[in-house]
């Protein structure tokens, strides 16, 4: 007799098939895959009434512990000006004091808000404004890019920092910040689940967490407290590196037994970003005043050190994973993939020099990049990067050229949700503006593949790794896409999320 199967879905349609079709899923994968209405193994059965099941979807680039504390933090998203985010966090003060006498919340502590872009607003952030606001609590502010902070005061004292007038801090002085104030608003086993099981229900199956944290043990513990919604990709940092090459750690690695959690790459900031004016470029940055430090943006790092630090890793079986947002960063990092003559992932490639897009392609290089951030900051390019959004977020481009491509959110930056990703991808439009330089845009199988490593079909032999939906995504209105709605998640024949 047959052992029974974990699950036999029933009735589905498939890709680039016709008819419907019954899934044994066994041990994880797909055992077969058979026109509906045969005899199956007897076991538990899921009936999709003619569904459509896909590969399961990746995302590619997170920072799970930042997607995670987002929702306790003030929401400065709206905000359009230096004022108007300095009155938000007035009234979100005003109400955190009411809580905290009525006895139901603290009015001491940090107060944090996230998520402002002052690259387009018509005033200067000001220590003095956020002063104004309160001089006695801590006030936070965090980026929408996660690369500046706006801090008032008391938040200086608290954290040993100074800071300057305009009350801003960028990159690596800021990192340092950001780091600490993840530690002081670290999330929970529950907290964690619930934003895993989130994605699930958008169809997610794994991510890849780029987070500046000891995840090659944070996650194994996170796995072991209940988080089993996502496979999890955790990347190290250059400071953690000789930790993991001492353990003898390699990419592909896996870090728990449920075989959840690998060893992903390493991860290396070059540059900076584009709404905080210092992604790395060849031009300057219009509008800035005489004697500016850094008029073509910030070098994070040095590319001969990139250069020690991929060789090092690549050679104890670490694969490199490097942040370039500004067209001088992408050719920097490119040169050192071309010297060294290894495989690696360009993140965000957001600005790229025409020579280098087929370099991206000759080389074998992956583009890992966030399509919602081209409508989120298609004005701050059009302003900051003028003449030049030509080959601005250059997906089509990028494909052409023979870049491998993968889709990710960089969650907060982004929403944790890849039909996001695949909407913007495909459309190069939201809000019912016009396609922003639509010779850009790319198919949707080219979109789906990018979202689940490459895989457009559903096999026999395959991960178990499924979405299941309502309507199939290369039918509905492209507009449809960014909201498509999901009916089952499968992780490894498991389901982690269900709405039939």
């Amino acid at each position: 007799m047959s052992p029974v199967p974990d699950l036999v879905l029933r009735r589905a349609h498939i890709p680039h098939t016709t008819g419907s079709w019954d899934l044994v899923l066994r041990d994880g994968r797909i055992e077969s895959v058979v026109p509906a209405g045969r005899a199956l193994p007897q076991g538990p059965a899921l009936d999709l009434d003619g569904r459509f099941v896909r590969p399961g979807l990746w995302d590619a680039h997170t920072h799970f512990d930042q997607w995670t504390v987002r929702r306790r933090r003030v929401d400065l998203a709206p905000a359009t000006s230096a004022a108007h985010a300095a009155a938000v966090m007035r009234d979100a003060l005003a109400a955190a004091d009411t809580a905290s006498a009525s006895g139901s919340g603290s009015g001491s502590g940090l107060l944090v808000g996230y998520g402002f872009r002052d690259a387009l607003w018509p005033d200067a952030p000001s220590l003095a404004a956020l002063d104004a606001v309160s001089d006695e609590r801590p006030l936070a502010l965090v980026s929408g890019d996660l690369h500046c902070g706006w801090i008032n005061s008391a938040a200086a004292r608290r954290f040993g920092v100074r800071a300057p007038d305009d009350g801003l801090l960028r990159e690596a002085e800021w990192m340092a910040l950001l780091d600490v104030l993840d530690r002081d608003e670290r999330p929970g086993a529950d907290d964690h689940r619930a934003a895993a099981e989130a994605a699930a229900a958008r169809g997610v199956v794994g991510i890849v967490d780029f987070e500046n944290a000891d995840l090659l043990r944070h996650w194994p513990r996170r796995v072991a407290a209940g988080v089993t919604a996502l496979r999890v990709e955790a990347a190290v940092w250059p400071g953690r590196l000789d930790e993991a090459i001492g353990r003898g750690l390699r990419t592909g690695d896996v870090l728990d037994p449920g075989g959840l959690v690998t060893m992903g790459r390493l991860k290396i900031i070059v540059d900076g970003s584009l709404n905080t004016r210092t992604a790395l470029c060849w031009d300057p940055y219009p509008g800035l005043p005489a004697g500016h430090p850094h008029p073509c943006g910030v070098q994070s790092v040095a590319p001969e050190h990139v250069e020690e630090l991929v060789a090092r890793a690549y050679a104890a079986g670490i694969a490199p994973a490097v942040h370039a947002i500004g067209d001088r960063a992408n050719t920097q990092v490119i040169d050192v993939f071309e010297r060294l003559g290894v495989p690696g992932t360009v993140e965000h490639a957001q600005l790229v020099s025409a020579a280098d897009f087929a370099r991206f392609g000759r080389l074998g290089l992956t583009a890992s990049v966030q399509p919602e951030h081209a409508m989120d900051d298609r004005d701050v390019a059009d302003t900051h990067w003028a003449g030049r959004t030509d080959r601005a977020f250059a997906f089509r481009s990028l494909l052409d050229a023979g870049a491998v491509l993968a889709l990710g959110s960089d969650a907060p930056v982004a929403p944790l949700d890849p039909w996001v990703a695949i909407g913007a991808a495909v459309s190069r439009s939201r809000d019912g503006r016009r396609p922003w330089h639509p010779d850009e845009r790319i198919t949707r199988e080219a979109a789906l593949a990018a979202c689940a490593r490459g895989r457009t079909e559903v096999r026999a032999g395959d991960a178990a790794d499924l979405v299941v939906l309502d309507e199939d995504p290369l039918q509905v209105d492209a507009d449809a896409l960014r909201t498509l709605p999901v009916a089952a998640t499968l992780l490894g024949g498991r389901p982690t999320w269900k709405n039939l």
